[in-house]
């Protein structure tokens, strides 16, 4: 019996050893990468250089990091912000005022979470360019911002939401659109932290409606940035990583920030 649980111990934390080298070893191969030259990293070097203030200067004069990353933070933070209200709106009105048309409703919603967006390129391109939303940063965001996966989200973590309170406050005399912003609102805020990040990431990380309604210089994103870099003849591999560290980071700090409320929110939905 001990020999028995000895055996399942060294296999399943080998398991887990093997595992977390596999997750962590890209991000530290691209903070390795950040510190040497193009040179090495293809010579397949795995130890730290010297090149990292060369690179980050070397970034800075190919592209205007500090708009970029302006750009990125505006659209992400924005979209996610409108996108959380809109989306906890309607997930709140999904759930509190079920009838048999809002069902309906939220059946076909659902749906369309089964379109590719490849399917959808065309249409939004000419519907924005005809309203005369190209080259926009609220172009970029507006597609997104009714996403059915969040109010997927907030429904199902809205069947938690005790309605106790709820009938409370309209005792109270609190109006419908009072409950929600002074009621529902501060009593989900795990729910709210989860889907923010889940947001910000999405925003933070897209490439291809940018790459597609952004067209200058001074409108693009980081992203869009790294993948012109890589696009070179000759890519500068150390700079190219450096530029990854930096659009990587405020995802990371997101996350880490709001770490306890994503798993309660995350939880909250499977219920």
């Amino acid at each position: 019996m001990i020999v028995a649980k000895l055996l399942r111990n060294i296999f399943k934390y080998g398991f887990l050893n093997i595992a977390a080298f596999v997750s962590i070893f890209p991000f530290a191969w691209m903070i390795i990468g950040a510190t040497n030259s193009a040179t090495d990293i293809m010579k397949g070097k795995y130890t730290f250089g010297t090149e990292l203030i060369g690179n980050f200067q070397k970034l800075n004069e190919m592209i205007d990091l500090p708009l970029l990353f302006w750009n990125s933070t505006k659209i992400a933070v924005g979209g996610m912000v409108l996108q959380l209200l809109i989306a906890s709106l309607a997930g709140y009105g999904f759930e509190i005022y079920r009838n048999k048309i809002s069902e309906k409703v939220y059946g076909v919603l659902l749906l369309t979470m089964m379109v590719p967006f490849a399917a959808l390129m065309i249409p939004l391109f000419r519907m924005f360019a005809g309203a005369g939303m190209l080259d926009s940063h609220i172009g970029v965001i507006i597609p997104t911002l009714a996403m059915p996966f969040m109010i997927f989200f907030f429904r199902q973590n809205t069947k938690t939401f005790p309605s106790d309170l709820m009938y409370a406050a309209r005792v109270d005399g609190l109006s419908e659109i009072q409950i929600f912003f002074r009621i529902y609102v501060p009593t989900m805020k795990a729910t709210y932290a989860a889907a923010g990040i889940l947001s910000f990431m999405t925003f933070w990380n897209s490439y291809l409606w940018p790459l597609i309604i952004l067209q200058s210089e001074r409108q693009k994103t980081l992203t869009l940035a790294i993948s012109s870099l890589s696009s070179a003849y000759f890519p500068e591999y150390g700079v190219i990583m450096v530029a990854i560290i930096i659009a990587t980071a405020p995802t990371l700090i997101v996350f880490f920030l709001l770490q306890k409320h994503f798993v309660a929110g995350m939880l909250g939905s499977i219920k």
